[in-house]
């Protein structure tokens, strides 16, 4: 069954792409298709899309061999861009074009930018073949690249004209990949949608590590509930003038904590780090009182480490941390600010922190860690 999530200027369309991109594009003029992805989409995906004299930019990478939308964040740079902009000058691209994104989150924000930037701007889908970018990443038209450590430093608002997520992609998505999107899921959940947070409260942990555990209603079920929240938060503040800010809780900490981990032997996907930032950001900042001013604070700190297997952050770390938390961009008049749920869906608190909050949470997310391992 189709689902169709209407944006100002753009739709989502949730269902098999075999129906659902055709049926969009009988109604373009389009003249020219660039199809940005990376080797391992193309080498699962090739024959998904039949769009005769389409040209194909891949984007090498390591990754994992048979995984539609996997490409390493190391490779969203302003080198990589730079490939893609030659390779579209080589193809003669002109405003007629359509750029298709097909990949994972990568792809979603470093194809979008390319479009949006190459000639003031082409238009582009984008085709999510992972978890975390059906549900986040390729919706709301946030689109940017990492520069000198600092993740999504340079980008741009703009929409795709649409995107097509279908489910079906999921079953090519190993464990870490799939709970790296779920996520996204859990933050939509506690942002705006208190019975899909009672849903996955039901789920069990391992059902999420593999992409045929759960039935292809179920996850219809979790992807329809996940985008709903986020197109509805998009359609009110498109450029994150106010509510869209919601929409990075648990990211303040951790793009910190992801950019941190990076350039070490075993980084962590961005879902692995926003998990590690939600709990940092759901724990009490000075331990008089929870968070969250609602019941399900405590559920929060129990359910998330079932999910993910969260790793400790080291006390020599804490000063990169806060250094690049001091880039965040929620940040006003160089104070760091939290984005935190209030007790209403789809309401918010914007918190101030500081360097010694910042440490005190990490000390106590590690304390958190280590009583649920002892479990």
């Amino acid at each position: 069954m189709n689902h169709t999530f209407h944006l100002p200027d753009s739709s989502v369309f949730l269902g098999p792409l075999a129906e659902t991109l055709p049926a969009w594009l009988r109604n373009r003029q389009y003249e020219q298709f660039f199809i940005i992805t990376d080797r391992n989409t193309h080498a699962v995906c090739s024959g998904c899309l039949q769009l005769p004299g389409a040209v194909e930019f891949v984007v090498g990478g390591i990754g994992h061999a048979g995984t539609a939308g996997f490409v390493p964040e190391q490779l969203k740079t302003l080198q990589t861009c730079e490939q893609i902009w030659a390779a579209m000058l080589g193809a003669r691209l002109d405003r007629r074009a359509l750029v298709i994104n097909l990949g994972g989150g990568v792809i979603s924000d470093m194809g979008g930018f390319c479009a949006a930037t190459y000639k003031r701007g082409l238009d582009f889908v984008q085709l999510p073949t992972s978890l975390l970018a059906m549900t986040d990443a390729a919706i709301g038209g946030k689109l940017g690249i990492d520069f000198h450590g600092v993740k999504n430093a340079i980008g741009v608002f703009k929409n795709p004209v649409a995107v097509f997520a279908d489910p079906d992609f999921l079953k090519s998505l190993p464990a870490r990949e799939l709970r790296s999107g779920f996520a996204e899921i859990i933050k939509h959940a506690l942002i705006g949608d208190p019975a899909l947070w009672q849903k996955i409260q039901s789920l069990h942990p391992e059902s999420i590590a593999d992409g045929a555990a759960l039935s292809a209603a179920s996850w219809i079920d979790l992807l329809e509930a996940s985008i709903s929240v986020k197109t509805q938060v998009v359609t009110l503040d498109p450029h994150e003038h106010g509510i869209r800010a919601l929409l990075n809780f648990g990211h303040t900490f951790g793009h910190a904590i992801e950019s941190y981990f990076l350039p070490t032997a075993d980084p962590l996907t961005h879902g692995e780090a926003v998990a590690m930032g939600m709990l940092c950001e759901a724990l009490p900042s000075d331990g008089a009182g929870a968070v969250f001013p609602f019941e399900q604070d405590a559920e929060i700190l129990r359910i998330i480490p079932g999910f993910f297997p969260c790793r400790p952050i080291p006390d020599s770390a804490f000063p990169a941390i806060w250094d690049l938390m001091l880039q965040d961009k929620k940040n006003k008049s160089g104070v760091v600010r939290l984005a935190l749920p209030d007790a209403e869906p789809f309401s918010m608190r914007l918190q101030e922190t500081s360097r010694a909050d910042v440490e005190r949470r990490l000390r106590r997310y590690n304390v958190l860690l280590a009583a649920a391992g002892e479990k």
